[in-house]
């Protein structure tokens, strides 16, 4: 079996199998949803921000009820491009 593994930054590594999704932090945070979403997270503990810098992503990660939110510097789209490559690379 491989796996796909994505550096999302500050030491973090996740299994790409495991995404559910990778959002524009700019573009999804002027919906009320979305916000609600994030600020549910906040609470519940389940957001780790893996930036340094001015955050341009995050990423949603889930198994069953689990969820993780990785507060991400990296731009949604290299971050896609990174799973594409890595799907490439292995396969």
């Amino acid at each position: 079996m491989l796996f796909i593994y994505i550096h999302l930054g500050r030491n973090t590594v996740i299994r790409g199998e495991s995404i559910v999704g990778i959002f524009d932090l700019d573009k999804t945070t002027t919906s009320k949803i979305t916000r609600n979403f994030l600020k549910k997270s906040q609470d519940n503990n389940q957001i780790e921000n893996v930036s340094d810098e001015l955050p341009k992503s995050f990423v949603v990660t889930g198994k069953g009820t689990a969820v993780n939110v990785y507060i991400c510097q990296v731009a949604p789209s290299t971050l896609a491009s990174r799973s594409r490559k890595n799907a490439l690379t292995y396969s």
